[in-house]
């Protein structure tokens, strides 16, 4: 009997990867084929075909051929863009996954614990008064990136004055999103209306400032952040199930919280610094994942990742070719499109998914 249940067991937990496998695949190709349909969409078209000869006779010249004109339009206006807004997808929800879980709250993301309210500070000092920590073309970018560091540093160092619990890092983070949300306005109601439009323009999101510098500096910051945290991911599901339980199972609560909070917090940094607020990414990316594939951090933030890319992609070549040649910005868009489409699975589940 013991055998036979050992079996079961097994086969049991063969399934249970295996639908994981399955999403992960299905994730991966679908990313791709919309990657492939998103270069060839815009105001000026291009085949499957022209964008893949493209590619290949970049790596391969000895073999393929390319015109100049598909090669300027897929190498230099598209798949920079294109695979910014896969990496900055990957990063938002890594990061809104990895909240969710430290906080073992469904509504944590960059916008619970000040993040975005911070970044827009920095935009719109640079903006508005032009000073910053960088110059040139650096200025807002360098002041988006501190100035979230700087939210995400406040909020810690609020918390741990009276305690870090998942209780006092919201409450602290929602107290400093309503302060750098009022320092905001009152730029923007000091400031003269290119520069109000400016700011206004930089808070919706953009993935327009999309080149390859960039794309590798995110990439390279989720190649050093995503390992620690999916190493620490039982550490994560062990908190989830209560700090007290967490403890006795030998996890080090505090230091494990404040890590990854610090190391999401980075990743958030290294992507709105360039592309502007993008909401409802973090925190849906990861909730999608969680009702297919369920809530163990070992596949919900590699899984997180692969829903974030997708949901940003499909954002972004809807906002380039809904009203081209006019491009709407991502942020609107994956607000429109992500707000009906998590309301529908809401919806159907008729059962708790936290």
């Amino acid at each position: 009997m013991s055998t036979f249940k050992r079996t079961d067991l097994r086969e049991e937990y063969q399934r249970f990867l295996n639908k994981k496998l399955l999403f992960f695949l299905v994730l991966i190709i679908g990313t791709i084929f919309l990657a492939c349909i998103s270069v060839s969409q815009g105001s000026a078209g291009l085949s499957i075909k022209e964008v893949c000869m493209a590619i290949l006779a970049r790596f391969l010249p000895d073999y393929f051929t390319s015109t100049r004109f598909a090669d300027n339009i897929v190498w230099s206006l598209r798949l920079n863009r294109i695979l910014m807004g896969i990496v900055a997808g990957m990063g938002l929800s890594i990061a809104g996954a990895t909240m969710q879980g430290i906080l073992k709250n469904p509504l944590a993301s960059e916008f619970t614990l000040g993040m975005d309210s911070a970044a827009c500070l920095g935009a719109s000092l640079a903006i508005v008064l032009g000073a910053g920590f960088a110059g040139g073309e650096y200025l807002i970018i360098g002041n988006a990136f501190v100035f979230t560091l700087i939210a995400s540093f406040t909020v810690y160092g609020l918390a741990r004055y009276k305690g870090i619990t998942p209780e006092t890092l919201i409450l602290a983070g929602i107290a400093i999103t309503y302060l750098f949300s009022a320092m905001t306005t009152f730029l923007q109601y000091m400031g003269r209306v290119e520069e109000l439009h400016d700011v206004v323009f930089w808070m919706m999101g953009s993935l327009d400032g999309a080149t390859w510098e960039r794309i590798g500096l995110i990439t390279a910051i989720l190649v050093l952040c995503l390992p620690y945290l999916v190493i620490k991911s039982w550490d994560i599901n062990a908190i989830g199930a209560g700090d007290e339980t967490a403890k006795s199972l030998g996890v080090d609560v505090e230091r494990t919280r404040v890590t990854s909070m610090m190391l999401a917090s980075l990743i958030t940094a290294s992507i709105i610094c360039f592309t502007g607020t993008i909401g409802f990414v973090g925190l849906v990316g990861p909730h999608i994942t969680r009702m297919v594939i369920g809530g163990d951090h070992r596949f919900l933030l590699p899984g997180s990742a692969l829903t974030g890319a997708a949901i940003l992609l499909g954002a972004d070549t809807l906002a380039r070719t809904v009203l081209a040649p006019v491009i709407l910005p991502v942020g609107v868009m994956t607000s429109f499109l992500g707000v009906p489409f998590f309301i529908y699975l809401f919806m159907r589940r008729r059962r708790a998914f936290w």
